[in-house]
């Protein structure tokens, strides 16, 4: 199957052509906190709605109903809501839609309301009655599905993937499967953002996952800990078929999809068992460790995290003889948890078509025994195929392989 079309809201872009010059250009969101503490890359409130006012040229696509429905809603949703209608006008599914029960819809992500339930409990602590009723909907994660899909009336398979930092490849996963199998041509892939409440910030220091003050990039010797992203993103997942029937330029091929777990509740990483993510994607797709140009890689920045990355990629390249080019898009956007897949999906995707690999900023790792991280420069590449690692606490592991499509499919 093929990406066909694609959207993305984050710190450094408002959709995917902003993205991919971002990208080339090594340009960082991430901005430190005050006061030394920790820093964030975050959307700008008011990045949704111009990004739907950017797509009001396109011919019956729904962005006033788009407004309506998001407009009642907070950041979260309306940042989803942009990025799905980017990728869907990105893939013509206006000009040219399937029926819609062919079209599926899953949205990556899992607790991505805390901060709004924390803002509720604290408003309504002694008039519980007053409570608004919709928020028994705007709680749930599952509402993501009911205002996509009302949005785009999409009448196909719905439902949300929580994996942890894992969930945006878990999603893509899923959707693989459900195009793969024939229940849908078509599946949206939704990358929703996770809205931090102060509790869960602070347990993320506690537990030493987040970089309590200025942040070094993944991957640098001096990396700390992860910097708290916002970021929103879809990919649209299309049979070949499909895609041919309505003569849409795609991105890349998904060829290949897996995941695993490590039988393990801790947030430990675990470089065998994502080594054996990335082999298993590798074999889905037929694809030899030798014929990989590019990893994406998870690189979050916590020390532990990255030494068991840097290990699990020296597994699987180690031997091979040729070390494929690695960068982490996290040192440009921090890491945007539950969506990072998503996010990170569309990054090898617009790479791909564009021909380069994004710089890393930092030092190199020295013991990046199976890769060759990108520096201070994006670096021209002609990419065959690429890997996109993800992983969460709880032991959820899983690799993506991208491979690129015939120039005349482009």
């Amino acid at each position: 199957m093929v990406i066909s079309g694609v959207g993305v809201l984050c710190a450094v872009a408002d959709d995917a052509a902003a993205f991919a010059a971002a990208l080339r250009e090594g340009r960082c969101g991430i901005r430190q906190g005050a006061d030394g503490g920790p820093g964030r890359a975050d959307l700008d409130d008011e990045a949704p709605e111009r990004a739907l006012e950017a797509l009001r040229g396109s011919p019956g696509l729904p962005v006033d109903r788009a407004l309506r429905a998001a407009g009642r809603a907070g950041l979260a949703m309306r940042a989803a809501v942009a990025a799905a209608l980017q990728a869907w006008d990105d893939a013509r599914l206006t000009e040219q839609p399937p029926e819609p029960d062919r079209v599926a819809l899953v949205v990556a992500g899992n607790n991505l309301t805390g901060r709004q339930l924390a803002e509720l409990t604290a408003r309504y602590a002694h008039k519980p009655r007053f409570v608004p009723p919709r928020s028994a909907l705007r709680l749930q994660d599952t509402d993501q599905v009911g205002v996509l899909s009302e949005v785009l009336g999409v009448e196909g398979e719905g439902c949300t993937v929580g994996a942890a930092s894992a969930s945006g490849n878990l999603a893509l996963v899923q959707g693989t499967r459900l195009v793969a199998s024939g229940a849908a041509d078509a599946c949206l892939v939704v990358g929703a953002p996770a809205d931090l409440s102060d509790v869960e910030r602070q347990a993320y220091l506690n537990i030493g996952a987040m970089a309590p003050g200025p942040a070094a990039p993944p991957f640098d010797p001096d990396h700390s800990g992860f910097v708290a992203g916002r970021a929103a993103a879809c990919a649209v997942l299309e049979s070949e078929s499909s895609a041919r029937r309505r003569r849409v330029p795609g991105y890349a091929r998904v060829d290949g999809a897996h995941a695993r777990l490590a039988a393990t509740s801790s947030a430990a990483p675990d470089p065998r068992a994502e080594a054996a993510a990335m082999t298993g994607a590798l074999r889905d797709a037929g694809v030899r460790p030798d014929q990989v140009t590019y990893v994406n890689t998870h690189g979050t920045g916590s020390p532990g995290g990255d030494a068991a990355e840097l290990a699990a990629m020296g597994e699987v390249f180690g031997h091979t003889g040729r070390r494929p080019w690695a960068n982490a898009t996290k040192a440009l956007t921090g890491h945007c948890l539950t969506a990072a897949g998503v996010v990170e999906a569309v990054a090898v995707a617009v790479q791909m078509r564009g021909g380069f690999l994004h710089p890393t900023p930092g030092r190199p790792p020295k013991d990046a025994r199976g890769v060759e991280f990108t520096t201070d420069a994006a670096v021209p590449a002609d990419i065959s195929h690429a890997l996109s690692n993800g992983f969460g606490f709880g032991g959820f592991n899983s690799s993506i392989l991208l491979s690129a499509l015939p120039r005349t499919q482009r």
